[in-house]
């Protein structure tokens, strides 16, 4: 099987403090990875890792057998900080600011998203509520055609409603040559798309496996598994 990502022994520290303890894992083209642990437990460093933002102290990471740099830059979909899209934008000045970034942007997915997701593209960035921002900045990530998709806590902070348009936008965004890494600590909500799981706590990967096979072997939920690991 072939595998989009490779990481091997993994470190990285921030001023003393460790934060990704010799970790690594590999991720096989069209599956949907879960990234799971508490906030500070190494998500964060681990996906800018990935995305080219962050250089690791040690260890290898390959996307799609290359190391992070402009060249897998633009493989990876990965909207770094939701607070970069201006808020005296319309949304659909955001979407053109974005289109013209990104060689691999598809204009026609990005208007099947507007519409599944009920965003008015003449409304302002500043004067959407946390939920529709949270849909703006998927559709961005969802709209280009990448080799891994990155989406960093895409439900946090969001409404039930919202939630659940946000699970369908990311599943039926997912072709069998898409490949995702969600990172999450609402593991309940999510856990439905999730082939793999990897769960991580103080930098250090604690438990991984395919999510169908832990929830055999362990006789619970991933969310059960989660809250028995991590209470």
């Amino acid at each position: 099987m072939h595998n989009v990502v490779v990481v091997n022994n993994l470190k990285k520290t921030y001023s003393n403090k460790i934060a990704l303890r010799d970790v690594s894992f590999q991720m096989p083209k069209g599956r949907v990875l879960g990234i799971l642990g508490p906030n500070g437990s190494g998500k964060t460093t681990l996906i800018k890792i990935l995305a080219g933002i962050t250089h690791q102290e040690n260890g290898e990471v390959m996307i799609e057998g290359k190391a992070p740099g402009k060249e897998t830059k633009a493989m990876v979909a990965y909207l770094a900080d939701r607070n970069t899209m201006y808020n005296s934008f319309s949304i659909r000045e955001a979407i053109n600011m974005f289109k013209s970034f990104y060689d691999n942007f598809n204009e026609d997915k990005a208007e099947e998203l507007l519409k599944f997701m009920k965003l008015n593209p003449e409304d302002k960035v500043g004067t959407l509520s946390k939920g529709m921002k949270e849909k703006l900045h998927l559709l961005l990530v969802l709209s280009r055609d990448a080799k891994l998709y990155i989406l960093d806590e895409p439900i946090a902070g969001v409404d039930p409603v919202a939630r659940d348009q946000i699970l369908d936008a990311i599943i039926n965004s997912i072709s069998q040559d898409s490949t995702l890494l969600i990172t999450t600590h609402l593991v309940r909500d999510m856990e439905r798309i999730f082939d793999d799981v990897i769960f991580i706590s103080d930098g250090s990967f604690i438990l991984t496996g395919e999510a169908d096979s832990l929830r055999l072997e362990k006789n619970m939920s991933i969310d059960e598994l989660y809250k028995a690991i991590f209470s």
